[in-house]
């Protein structure tokens, strides 16, 4: 059974080998391994993605000795597999203004063409909460007056709810390296509201229509901090307009048409295991459907 370890925590010596040492004495076969040394931070971290054998011990077993390795250590440590759990993966629908992309995963996965859970919905801005409502999901309000968001609680109740998969449904605010790290290994899902590499940033359209294109687009994408987000991009779609088309227009298009189909395709690659991250690189995991 594939299984993925992160360990985040203060740096130090000696943070990788009783985590390394474990897996690999109780006959894991480790297909990925990186580590990360956040020197202006003082953060460390890691990521194992295993073969583990179940004959030998339960993953939820190894979750265990992984707490008692963590305390130990001053690490936090998360093990997390796919495959434990005989159901559809659970996800975080985060959100800051726009309802339209969350809108759309909901209805996909009521609907069933996407075969997901909706665990819980948060937000830096009040302005979802009424699609959590009208969808009798539970919502967590985690960002003060200015919308600053509260990482720490966000951590906090992405473990209380199991959360497998984090969609950040047009979520207005960059997560901090630790909080990414936590829950490495494909686990954080971006929407991006322009075509990457080319128009990165919060303002896509505006660059886009500023250099005269007549080519929109979005990005859904796996979040890995410290690298190009263009080179984890899950799926990509455009449209197209005709010259003399007001930005206005180009927004209402994107926003409410285009971005919202852009993510529930590329959530459903996901969650049909159509494609994973290993080594900060999408792979396809099985044949797309013709």
């Amino acid at each position: 059974m594939q299984v993925i370890l992160t360990a985040v925590g203060p740096d130090n010596r000696g943070l990788a080998d009783p985590i390394v040492h474990y897996v690999s004495s109780a006959g894991a076969n480790i297909s990925e391994i990186q580590m990360y040394d956040h020197d202006q931070e003082r953060i460390f971290a890691m990521l194992l993605r295993i073969d583990w054998p179940l004959e030998r011990e339960s993953v939820a077993d190894l979750r265990q000795r992984m707490r008692e390795i963590g305390a130990a250590k001053g690490l936090s440590i998360r093990t997390w597999s796919r495959d434990e759990a005989d159901r559809p993966p659970r996800l975080a629908i985060c959100t800051t203004f726009r309802p339209e992309p969350a809108l759309a995963v909901l209805r996909s996965i009521r609907d069933k063409r996407l075969s997901a859970i909706p665990a819980v919905m948060i937000g830096n801005r009040e302005a979802c909460r009424g699609v959590a409502e009208q969808f009798g999901i539970d919502w967590h309000q985690i960002g003060d007056a200015a919308g600053n968001p509260d990482n720490d609680q966000l951590v906090e109740i992405l473990d209380r709810y199991d959360v497998d998969f984090v969609v950040l449904a047009r979520y207005m605010r960059v997560l901090p390296a630790a909080t990414c790290w936590r829950f490495a290994g494909g686990r954080i899902i971006n929407l991006h509201h322009g075509l990457l590499p080319s128009f990165p940033g919060p303002t896509p359209y505006q660059d886009a229509f500023g250099h005269r294109m007549l080519t929109y687009g979005a990005t859904v994408h796996f979040i890995v901090p410290e690298l190009d987000a263009g080179n984890q991009i899950i799926h990509q779609s455009t449209f197209t307009v005709a010259h003399g088309t007001s930005l206005d227009e180009i927004l209402r298009i994107g926003q409410s048409d285009h971005e919202p189909e852009c993510l529930v395709e590329g959530l459903r690659r996901v969650v049909d295991r159509e494609v994973e991250l290993h080594f900060h690189r999408v792979v396809r995991t099985k044949r797309d459907d013709v």
